[in-house]
């Protein structure tokens, strides 16, 4: 049944023009990169599984102080085992507002397994929270849980992108 005329439950319907966001690309050099991923924590992580196929996982990720890409995960898990394999990542490194600013990076990627990556799990967690009141619990608990750390070394990337409307139909609203 369709509501009455005028809107829903005969109230009146109010219909403003929506804005309509024009999307960008805008090329970055190196330092930009890393300025637009160090504050921005979600991505997707795509590695490749043994029969050639695409491997995507939701990760939380910091930023080392050499650029790195830091993700924090267990070895059983398929994106480990994938890069341990095949060692080459890529990510969509996603603002925390869904249709904002976005940003592909990819390169070599390295599994750290226990005890090499405390050291590595510290600078994961620090990169995206700050101090830990109690560090030697931190590293305990990583230990505890068999943490693994994984590190994609950016060399490549593509432009920081914005989803919207193409240019010739923003010209057409002129």
């Amino acid at each position: 049944m369709l509501p009455p005329r005028g809107g829903h439950r005969g109230h009146p319907v109010n219909v403003s023009p929506m804005a309509r966001p024009l999307a960008t690309d805008t090329d970055v050099d190196r330092t930009a990169l890393e300025e637009f991923i160090r504050p921005r924590h979600h991505a997707v992580l795509s590695t490749f599984r043994s029969d050639g196929g695409v491997q995507m996982s939701p990760v939380t990720m910091g930023v080392a102080l050499d650029g790195s890409i830091l993700i924090s995960s267990y070895p059983e898990r398929a994106k480990a085992r994938n890069l341990r394999n095949r060692p080459q990542a890529s990510l969509c490194v996603l603002s925390d507002s869904f249709g904002d600013a976005w940003v592909q990076v990819s390169g070599p990627a390295t599994v750290h397994d226990l005890p090499e990556a405390l050291d590595g799990l510290v600078d994961y967690f620090r990169s995206i929270s700050g101090e830990h009141p109690d560090w030697e619990e931190y590293r305990r608990a990583m230990v505890t849980q068999g943490k693994v750390l994984i590190r994609v070394e950016i060399q490549q990337w593509g432009p920081v992108s914005r989803g919207g409307f193409p240019a010739r139909l923003m010209e057409e609203d002129q």
